[in-house]
């Protein structure tokens, strides 16, 4: 087999070939920071991402604007504070566009408010004592409009997500609503003390408004934080004959993870 002299040495033709193709290869070569975008080491995505999953967990701070509440407040020793409970939230989001995404969301909110009239004993001179349970699971969707660019593109190989996205948005659905009273209770008209279970349940239309923002951590993963408010007013059952709607409002602080596909 022939051979040439390159650099000093012999290197036989199918050699030099071999060291061409290699070349040429390494001219078309995806660049070394998107290649290494496969495992998330350098902060690049191969495209942008079309769907967000997030879970949080937080605050909800209830309204109780309602007469149904009042009158709890009034005769019984409870504040309208303790209506507002810890709540956990999830939600799905997909890009409509490169700023703008519409979330489907749901929320989980209770509160359990051990309770005893404040101007009544029984005939033992002991409390009165009942348990008020109010449960709230909004199933919303959300349009959320960025206010910034969530990333940027790097040529044609890769999506590099920004470190802090803040968001508004607003949107609206149905909340499923339980209201319970259980325990003792005082008939103000014979001052008799009986034993009952009130409930009123349901579904209502709610509307709401949220900020918040998104932080990222990895290429995948990132924190998140918001603040929303609802407007929901429900129906009254028959146990809660002539009080009005029940006011099902409140705003929520949450805070977590998100999950980027």
């Amino acid at each position: 087999m022939s051979s040439q002299r390159v650099g000093g040495r012999p290197r036989s033709a199918a050699g030099v070939a071999l060291a061409m193709a290699v070349a040429v290869g390494s001219a078309v070569a995806v660049p070394t920071g998107v290649a290494r975008a496969q495992d998330g080491g350098s902060g690049f995505l191969f495209r942008e991402p079309i769907v967000q999953f997030t879970v949080r967990g937080g605050y909800a701070l209830a309204s109780a604007g309602s007469d149904v509440f009042s009158f709890s407040t009034r005769e019984l020793t409870v504040d309208r504070s303790d209506f507002s409970s810890g709540t956990i939230a999830g939600s799905m989001s997909f890009r409509l566009s490169p700023r703008l995404e519409l979330a489907v969301e749901g929320a989980y909110m209770s509160a359990a408010i051990p309770s005893e009239f404040r101007e009544w004993l029984d005939n033992n001179d002991l409390p009165i004592q009942q348990t008020t349970d109010f449960r709230r699971i909004p199933l919303t969707g959300s349009l959320k409009l960025y206010l910034a660019p969530r990333g940027r593109t790097l040529g044609e190989f890769a999506w590099v997500p920004a470190r802090f996205a803040p968001y508004v948005g607003a949107g609206g659905g149905r909340m499923k609503y339980t209201f319970i009273q259980k325990g003792d209770f005082v008939d103000f008209k014979t001052l008799d003390v009986f034993g009952d279970r009130y409930e009123t349940k349901g579904w209502a239309t709610t509307a709401h408004a949220v900020a918040g923002a998104d932080l990222t951590i990895s290429p995948h993963v990132g924190l998140t934080t918001e603040l929303r408010y609802t407007y929901a007013k429900g129906r009254m059952g028959q146990d809660f004959e002539g009080f009005d709607r029940i006011d099902l409002s409140g705003a929520t602080a949450t805070a977590g993870l998100f999950f980027r596909f």
